[in-house]
This record gives C-alpha cells, structure tokens and sequence, in this order.
C-alpha cells in the first residue's frame, strides 16, 4: 500500500443514513487524493454506462499456497466505485438469479422484516417462498428459524459486491499475510473498507486465520491459545485464495477435498455486524452449542444461536447457559471427519443449510477461526482440545454418585438423608447443598439457626470417606457489615456501569453487585473470601451458578434499566437471544470489566472467568488437592479448570433424552466432566421415570441427583418431593444400588479414560460414530453411547417400556452381566429385554476393562482387590489400560506419582500386563480375579504366572471365570494368564454361540429371544435362585454376584434371537452326527427317546 494513501473509510448505505448513524472521516494525504481521484476517472471512462452490477463475466483468479499456482474461475463480476460520501445507488441492471439453486440461497435479509422492495434496493435476488403457517411458528419475532424452514426469499447474486484481494498473497514465517479491499457499501453501518487476514500454517493438521481491521485495535477474546514459531513442516491442508469477491479454501491434500471455503458468499465486516459463509462437506454436523437438541444437528435452515443466558424454561434450540462456537463435521465417502473452531465471544447467530454450507453472523469482535483437518473425529477433538486446553483431571471422588436439593432446608434434614442412603448401601461419595444453607441466601456464610451443625455434619461426612460441596453464586448482596461485600469494595473488584459505580443488580440474596473475574485483583479477593469461610466449613468443592451472568430480578441494573446505552441500544442486526434481548436477565452492554472491556463483548465468558477463579481458590485452599468446579456457564476452555452440569432441566422424558446429546456434545467441546440433573430438577418425577434415569445418570461422567424446592401447581407453596433413591420403594433401592455399584466397580477403566481426556484430548462418553466412522448408520445416533471405545450403553428412555431397541454396529459384542455374545455384519438394530430394574450394558469385543471390587464411597473401594474383564475378538485378541495415583494430588502425573499398565490378550490364549510405569506408592494394587468373554471350550487348565489356578467356566455363554482372590496377582509387577484348550479335529472345532449370526439381513427391530440353558446345553425353564448382593466388611459387595444374578434372569426372560436353537445349522449339524454314530451303534431307540 502506497505510504502516502493512508486511510480508513467507512462506508454508509442510504439506509443507514436514514437511521442517523455517523458517517465516519477520511485520512488520506493530498497526494494519495490525486491518486484516487486518477483512478476513479479511469475507472469511469473503463464502464459504458453508471451501475452497480455488471452482466459481464470476468475471469479471477484463484491461488493456491502449495505452489502459488494460479487456477482460472469464473465468477460473476461486480464493480463499483468507493463512495466515500452517502449517495443513492444508482439504478442498475439485475443481478442473475435464476442461476442460484433453492438450497444454496444465502439470505440477503437476515432481520427477518424484509419485502421485496428492501431486497431489491440492497441489489439483492428475491424469488418468494412460500413458508406453511406450521414452519412460521418455528420463528421467532426477528424470523430466525429456530426450528427449521424454508429457503430464504431475499439472497444473495453470485458476484455480489464485497470484498477483493489486493495483490497476491504475501508469504510469511508462519504462513500468508493478505489484504483486502472493498468500494462499494455492504447494507450495514460503518464497514471497514480495508481489512488485513493473517494465515497461520501451524500444525500440520490444524491452520489458523483471522481477519481483522488492521487500523483498530478490536476486541480479540482473551483466552490463551498456542503461539507457535515455525511454520508447519508437511501441513495435510492447501491453503486457496480467491481474489474477487474474496475467499478462502482449506483443502485437504490427499483426498482433495474442500474443507471450508468462503467463495460462496459475500464477506461483510462492519462495526457492529459481521458475516461470513462457507461450504461444508455433508450435513453431518455436531456442536454449536449449548442447545437443546438432537446430537446431530438438523441443516434445515435452522438458527443456532449462541450467547450465554438462562432462559425462563427450556426450549428446544433456543440459546443455552454455555457459548461453543465450534462444530464437527463427518466426511460420510470416507468416514473422515474436521472440525472448525471460531474464536469469537460476541452474540451470534450460526445458520445451517442444505446445500450443505454454513454461515456466521455475529455483532462484534474479529474472525479468528481454526481448522483442524482430524482425520478421525477423535483427532479432531484432540486438536481442538489443544488449542483450548486439555480437560482437567478430575479427584477420583469427583466420579462417585452426588446427591443435592434445594429444599433440605436444614443440616439435620441433609444429615439424615445421607444416613438414609448409607443404611440402605447406596453408593454415595459427596452430597451437596443448595442455596438455603447460607444467611439470607448470601455467599461465604452459613444459617446459624438451621444449619447450626453443618461444620460436624462436614465432619462426619469427611470421617466416611465422603466430601462436601456448596453452591456458591457470583451475585454479592451489597450489605454494609457483610465481609465480601466491604473486601470487595475496598478493593474495587466489582463490575461498575458507565459511571464508574458498581453496577446493581438482584438476585437470591436481594440486590447485589458482581466481581469482575477478569481482573487479578478480584482473583485475589475471591480466593480469600473463600478461604476465610473454608475455615468454618472445610468444603471439597465449588458449585458455581447464575453465571452466564444471570440478572435474574432486573435487566440490566435495578436502577435505571440500562440508559445512555449507545453504541449499543440500536444495533442493526440482532441474533436470535432469548426474550430478543441481550440484556434479557443480564446486564447493561456498558458495563465496565476495569481494563478487559464492555460486557458487550465480555458477557459469555463469565462463567469461564468465574470457573478460573475458583479453580485458583481451590488450589490455594485445599493446597496439592485437585480443585473440582461444576459450572453451569460455559465458554471454550472452561474444561480445563471444571466441569459443566446441564442446568435446570424439567423431570419429564423427553428432558432425559436430551440429556444423551448435550452430554455427547460437551465432551465434544472438551469438557468431559458434565452431566444431567439425574430424575429432573424442575417438576415432581415419579417412581417409573426416577428409576430409568437413575440407571442412566450411572453413566454419566458427572453423575448427580438434584431436585427443586417448589414444583407446579402452587409453586412456592407447593414443595417438590425428594428424589433420592432412599425415597422410593425397596424395589427402586435395589435398582438403585445395583446401577450405582456397577458404576463404582467399572470407575478404574472411567478413571483411565479421564486420564487419556486430560493427557490426550480425546472423550469419554462419546457418540458411536466416534468409533464407527466407516459407518454411516451410526451418525445419527443419540439414544445410546459408549464409554470409551468398548462399554456400550443403552437406557430405556420411554415410559412403560420393558424392551429397548439398541443398535449394535458390525463386530462382535458381549452382554456385560452375562458374557452373551453378539455377531454382526453390519450395524444391526435389535429389542432388547429392559425389566424395570436392568440397564443392558454390552463390551466391545477386542477391549479389556480394568475394574474393581465396589463398596459404598471411592474411599473403600479403592482399597477392594481389582478385577479384569477381558472381552475377546474373534481372533482371541484384546487390549486395555489402566492408569492409577493416589486420586487427588494435583501434581501426580506431573511428578510422575502415578502407575500405568497395559493389557494384551493373545491368539495363543494368553492375557499378559506389562507395566511402563510405577510410580504409585500407595496401598497395593492387588488382582482379584479375570473374567473373559469369548472361550470356546473348557479349558483344560488354567495357569497364572506358570502356577495353577482355580477357574470355572460356563458353556453356556463361553465364559472363562479365573479366581485370584486367595492368592492375589500383583499389577505392579508384569503377570502372565494361560489357559489350555482340549485338542480336537478341524472338523470339530467348538463354535461361538452367537446370539446372531445373520446380522444384515437380519430385519430391524428383530426380537432376541434367547432360553437359558443348564450346564449340559439343555433348555430350561428353572428361573434360578437370585442372589442378594453379597456384603463384606464396610458394606463391599460383590459385583460378579450382580452379574450372575442379573444374567440368569435376563437369559430366563429369553434375551436371544427369535428362532428355535433346535432349528440352528450348527445344531442340525450336531444331530447328523450323532444320528449316523448311534446307528452305528444301534441307538435308534435312543435317539428316538432324544427326539421326544
């Protein structure tokens, strides 16, 4: 750019000026005017006739960055002149429309009130569509389909008027540095004519670029993100430039295909609104949260929108307490899968569309996107969790069951509910308090008249092994004598409004002001506050609510609402924000965060800043122990510091089918430790719903119990019932504590999968397709989810149902309690016997699952001898892990405190560990016993580390069983398990018995129908005696006698294909044999006998 033309130029529409806004001035030096004024007479007497829009094409070049290469393609060309004053537009030919199919129309008027008069005055397409009254209720009052619809009427040309790249693309160390230009007005007050974007090549499966105003320091979002120093050395992407209009392409190399590509539509990048649009690969997209939907998101013209807030009731779609700008998108052809990340915390609306492609709009900050080239999806997540940050490794306690309500209203009400649950040999390792222990509902104080004995309460809890978690909210009552409040004013931590007053606001405690968790000094101040109070009640953890933030008796101030708001009471585009209103239970945009900015800006990432700071007070106050943090706002790389519950959510059934895909989507957002209010926390729930979701909510990863103080008709008046499983029947009890002691026995494999979370990236809970990305079947599916890479579980999510239609994708699997096996070719929907008190859970053949003993707290069942369960491919193969510390220090795995081991089964019938490291010097990790899945035969012995050992093995299932308890095998030391199989013939080899061996052509929703058989293979109709769960000392009790009791019943309620096994080719083939060896014999009336 010439020295002496600097410049920055508005440029202002005549709608604009309608509006009054200000039209901005020009910088330009007398000999850069003459310049321009040169250009312009040339540019003049270059075009026949005075237009906007030319129907002449031009070709443009596109430029490819893998070896400046410069490709031809023709676009529909649009020139026009830099209007640096407002004038009309002059009247012009028509844009081309017809060209441009239905489904990629880019909408031209995306407030939602425009006619064809208005479309056709911004030099826009408008062919009306028709949209039925039911898709008109699908928007809200700005048109913002938040539900799906139809195509817009209003789009754009192709060719439209936007931005251009001046020159080629300048190399730098890291990767292209570009610069654009535009003439002519976008629709939107105070564009910015010239804007620089930055390319930065920096990984080889991740590229990174930002667009920005090069003459304004805009608001960036102030997380911390990789800053690398070298370009990538062989980067799996090619970076394409299109020079006018302007786009940019990533494409991937070897497969050459279009990641992302912004040529599609029209760059708009003004003050206050900005928009840009791509191609996507498929409609198979996930993420763009937090939202109330499917796991796959519906590309139907549907608005995402994201802005932190609470809404007053949940509605599907509508924006949601955490703001997640990030979206994975599977490449169906191949069964690859990329991911694109924008960095940006302003409100915004993103649409998805059919062609398929994508579009960003929102109202402030810059573009800064990232894009991560996977090629698996849990690749993606990995990459993107690096630029984020790694997810936190939780205290093992953290994985035990929680229970909470707002409604205990006093220490002995909690107390005896938690003797409830220990009397009755529920698991349950912290319980939690609501809001109604504290003084006047205020912060860092307790109720000295009914919570009087919390701290022995707190006492008693951490006496058993358990912790202690409060529910702590950012609003500080602004009482004179109350200590935060008089610290935090001396110290001038709180958020101030335009006058440099703390900004007032009312939420539980009354009126309250609010710390500004951007600043040091209130970082400080919130870890003393919360330090002085650990004193008196030494809690283990921190709840942290109302933090999107939530105003929620006042929008904006309780004083004058929000005056003087400019620049941001007249924005001229508003996303689709709850209540159609950003200050909606919020504050005012004004706001001041001291030096970090207006909340305008600032406003979703609250609750990360707040979950920052309390993760530093925790580390302060519990010294070398993990902090655990709940939030309930989120903002990416908030799981690096906590967790994340789903907030308030309604005790119906469609509100736990939700919870599966806002699990599934979180740990996509790297954010593993999240969870659901188990039972419901609006609402009074009933027994039926209370026990399935219990049985769910086991397989969380945050797995907590929490209900409301006041449920419908009457409201207040009308208290909720306790929820607890302690609450209900003998019968729910039961269910309860058999669901909760299989998650307790399964948490060292959970534990090893938070682990390879926080050291890898990649999820815990995760959606099929994450391990089944060949196959297409599986990309819509959210009824059902694994743990990991081999626990499949499927919840009964309907009323009154007693069977459940489970999806098994192609391979072999086993039921969990049983060992039944499972074979399919291909994915495979099956019924699945689901009694009232059952959760099917079934392992993934090929994978070994570390597990242990159970009892009612982490604390003594760390402490129980470990079990290993060995699930194995039909090649005798499998494979697994185990990482063990002491379970809360911060630093083990840093200081390398730890011990991690690997598992390897092998075709010669042999199970083998091997341990990389030990470095964990705490009680002896002791081997109890294996279980395998999968043994064909009885073996003939079975030997551990070369010395016999005691084994059972039932034929039925194929189950090898081997004891190790009175002789336990060390895990810090390597052990070796083999076993000898009788020889026989080719001709006789034993086979599997498969529950299905059919499994493509077999019909969806096929009915398992297996019998139970004896130890000789005979049918039988015995139900089997059913064994109570064993307790040992401290309540421990045996999770194979679960198994055990839960597999002989299931088998008796006929879990198994539905045909006659006396009709199955293996036992025909067996009745051939034994028919001609009983000839033989003259056994004829033998074999007549059998036949009766």
């Amino acid at each position: 750019m010439d020295p002496d033309v600097e410049y920055k130029v508005k440029l202002v529409t005549e709608e604009v000026h309608k509006q009054d806004f200000p039209i901005s001035i020009c910088r330009i030096s007398p000999k850069g005017l003459l310049l321009i004024i040169g250009i312009s007479l040339i540019l003049i007497l270059a075009v026949p006739y005075s237009g906007i829009f030319s129907n002449k094409t031009h070709k443009h070049d596109i430029i490819s960055n893998d070896n400046d290469k410069v490709h031809d393609k023709t676009f529909d060309h649009v020139m026009g002149l830099a209007k640096f004053k407002h004038t009309e537009r002059t009247k012009t030919s028509a844009p081309k429309c017809d060209e441009t199919k239905e489904d990629d129309r880019l909408d031209c008027y995306p407030e939602g009130n425009g006619d064809k008069t208005k479309c056709i005055q911004r030099g826009c397409c408008w062919q009306e569509v028709h949209v039925p009254s039911k898709q008109k209720k699908n928007r809200n009052r700005f048109g913002k389909n938040i539900k799906g619809g139809s195509p817009p009427s209003c789009f754009y040309p192709s060719g439209y008027p936007a931005y251009q790249m001046i020159g080629k693309p300048e190399e730098t160390d890291l990767g292209y540095k570009v610069v654009l230009r535009r003439s002519v007005a976008s629709p939107y007050p105070l564009d910015i004519a010239e804007l620089k974007m930055n390319v930065y090549m920096e990984t080889d499966n991740r590229v990174h670029f930002k667009i920005f105003d090069p003459a304004d320091d805009r608001y960036e979002v102030p997380i911390d993100t990789p800053k690398p120093t070298d370009k990538a050395s062989d980067p799996a992407y090619r970076i394409e430039f299109t020079r006018s209009p302007f786009g940019i392409a990533v494409v991937r190399k070897h497969d050459e295909l279009t990641l992302f590509n912004t040529s599609i539509g029209p760059l708009i990048f003004s003050d206050q609104f900005i928009q840009i649009s791509s191609s996507m690969v498929s409609n198979f997209t996930y993420g763009l949260g937090e939202h109330r939907s499917s796991l796959l998101l519906p590309s139907d013209w549907r608005t995402y929108t994201i802005w932190t807030q609470e809404p007053d009731g949940v509605r599907e779609n509508q924006n949601l307490y955490g703001a997640h700008p990030f979206y994975l998108n599977m490449e169906p052809k191949t069964g690859n899968a990329h991911g694109v990340f924008l960095l940006n915390s302003n409100a915004m609306d993103v649409v998805l569309q059919p062609s398929p492609a994508i579009t960003y709009r929102t109202i402030g900050g810059i573009l800064d996107f990232y894009v991560f080239l996977g090629p698996t999806p849990s690749d993606v997540i990995a990459q993107y969790t690096e630029v984020i940050g790694r997810p936190i490794m939780p205290p093992y306690w953290g994985l035990g069951f929680h229970l909470c309500r707002w409604g205990y209203m006093s220490a002995n009400n909690t107390w005896d509910m938690v003797k409830r649950m220990r009397a009755a040999g529920i698991p349950q390792d912290v319980q939690w308090n609501d809001i109604e222990y504290a003084t006047d509902n205020k912060i860092f104080t307790y109720n000295n008249s009914t919570f009087s004995n919390l701290p022995e309460f707190v006492e008693d809890l951490h006496s058993h092994g358990q912790h202690y978690i409060q529910i702590v909210d950012p609003g500080i009552h602004n009482e004179t004598g109350y200590s935060p409040y008089d610290t935090g004013l001396e110290k001038e931590v709180f958020i101030t409004d335009r006058d440099g007053e703390p900004l007032v606001g009312a939420v539980w405690p009354g009126t309250t002001v609010f710390p500004d968790f951007f600043d040091d000094t209130t970082i400080d101040w919130w870890k003393e506050s919360a330090g002085a109070y650990h004193k008196d009640i030494p809690f283990d953890g921190m709840w942290i609510d109302m933090n999107e933030p939530s105003n929620v008796w006042a929008n904006g101030s309780v004083d004058d609402g929000c005056p003087n708001e400019e620049p941001y009471d007249k924005l001229p585009y508003m996303p689709g924000v709850y209540g159609n209103s950003l200050i909606q239970t919020s504050f005012c945009l004004s706001a001041n965060h001291h030096n970090h900015g207006k909340h305008f800006n600032l406003h979703s990432l609250y609750g990360l800043s707040m979950t920052k700071a309390s993760n530093h007070a925790l580390k302060a106050i519990r010294e070398n122990q993990r902090p655990f943090v709940i939030t309930r706002s989120s903002f990416p790389s908030n799981g690096a510091y906590g967790g994340k519950w789903l907030g308030d959510n309604y005790s119906t059934w469609p509100d736990m089918y939700f919870s599966i895909p806002g699990i599934l989507a979180f740990s996509m957002f790297g954010i593993p430790m999240v969870g659901a209010d188990i039972c419901g926390f609006n609402s009074n729930t009933n027994e039926a719903l209370c026990q399935r979701w219990t049985q769910l909510g086991a397989f969380y990863p945050f797995s907590r119990n929490h209900n409301s103080w006041s449920c419908p008709p009457k409201g207040i008046d009308s208290p909720c019932r306790p929820q607890d499983p302690t609450a209900f029947s003998e019968a729910m009890q039961k269910s309860s504590r058999k669901v909760l002691l299989t998650r307790y026995s399964l948490l060292p494999y959970l534990y090893t999968l938070f682990y390879r979370a926080h050291v890898n990236g990649t999820t815990v809970a995760r959606p099929l397709f994450f391990e089944f990305a060949n196959d297409e079947t599986t990309y819509a599916i959210d009824r059902q989810f694994l743990w990991g890479p081999a626990l499949l579980i499927s919840p009964v999510l309907t009323k009154r149902a007693t069977k459940v239609q489970a999806a098994f994708p192609k391979g072999v699997w086993y039921d969990f309690y049983n060992g039944t096996r499972f074979s399919f070719t291909s994915t495979t929907e099956v019924t699945l016997q689901a009694p009232l008190d059952h959760l099917n859970l079934h392992v993934r053949a090929g994978y070994i699952l570390p597990m242990q003993k159970p009892n009612i707290t982490t604390t003594t069942s760390r402490l129980n001898q470990f079990e290993l369960l060995v699930a194995l491919a039909p090649d005798g193969s499998a494979c697994g892990e185990l990482f063990w510390d002491d379970g809360d220090s911060i630093d083990s795995i840093d200081k390398g405190k730890y011990t991690y081991m690997t598992f390897e089964a092998i075709s010669s019938n042999t199970i083998k560990s091997a341990v990389t490291k030990k470095g964990f010097s705490g009680p002896k990790m002791l081997l109890g016993s294996v279980t395998v899945f999968g043994v064909l035969s009885k073996p003939q012995d079975v030997k551990v580390n070369n010395e016999p050992a005691e084994y059972t093995y039932d034929a039925s299932n194929k189950v090898l069983r081997i004891n190790c308890s009175t002789k336990p095998i060390h895990l810090e030391i390597p052990f070796l398990v083999k076993w000898t199989l009788p020889e026989v013939s080719t001709k006789e080899q034993p086979q599997a018995n498969d529950v299905s061996g059919k499994s493509k052509s077999a019909p969806l929703g096929q009915d398992i129908n297996r019998h139970a058989k004896n130890k000789h293979g005979e049918k039988t109709n015995d139900k089997g005696k059913r064994n109570k769960v064993g307790k040992e000392t401290g309540n421990t009790a045996d999770i194979n006698k679960i198994r055990e009791e839960d597999g002989s019943r299931l088998l008796k309620k006929k879990q198994g294909v539905k045909h006659k096994l006396s009709d199955s080719p293996g036992k025909q083939e067996f009745k051939k044999k034994m028919i001609k060896k009983m000839k033989d014999k003259k056994l004829k009336s033998g074999l007549q006998k059998d036949k009766s």
